[in-house]
């Protein structure tokens, strides 16, 4: 398989697209740790805590994915050179391991928005026992309905 230019050009459009997505959401999570700190020096609270350290992590996780791809951008244009090189061996490697920097972040990417769920969880945590009581209470009305149904009886 012979290499041209546009093969490896072809993870920049890839790239930026991740940078955008990945620096937006960088830039909302760092909003969101300034105000739980607000939060947390008005009132002090073990939930606001947790929710900077999810928050803290997922920072961590979408700059070590900002860095992944660059440096498989970076890679991408090294290919390019080597390609006008002529040295189409060095070439595939190259393009392989920009290839496999994609899929590393791609793959860092899973696991933050499969974290990002906790955040979600922390927040809601005061709210457990009412949750439980509203599923509970809409698994009750579903029995009722169901008995109502069955016995030809309707709802007002």
């Amino acid at each position: 398989m012979e290499l041209t230019v546009s093969t490896p050009a072809l993870l920049f459009s890839t790239v930026s697209l991740l940078m955008i997505a990945f620096t937006n959401r960088f830039l909302a999570i760092a909003s969101l740790i300034r105000d739980l700190h607000e939060k947390f020096q008005a009132k002090p609270d073990t939930v606001y805590v947790g929710q900077i350290q999810n928050l803290h992590t997922r920072l961590q996780l979408i700059r070590l994915i900002q860095i992944i791809s660059v440096l498989s951008l970076l890679v991408s244009a090294i290919c390019m050179l080597v390609i006008f090189q002529g040295s189409q061996e060095a070439a595939r490697w190259l393009f392989a391991s920009a290839l496999i920097l994609q899929i590393v972040a791609l793959g860092v990417s899973v696991a933050e928005i499969s974290i990002s769920i906790n955040a979600l969880k922390i927040e809601l945590s005061d709210m457990e026992k009412e949750l439980g009581r509203l599923s509970f209470d809409r698994a009750a009305a579903a029995r009722l309905f169901s008995l109502r149904s069955s016995r030809g009886e309707r709802s007002e």
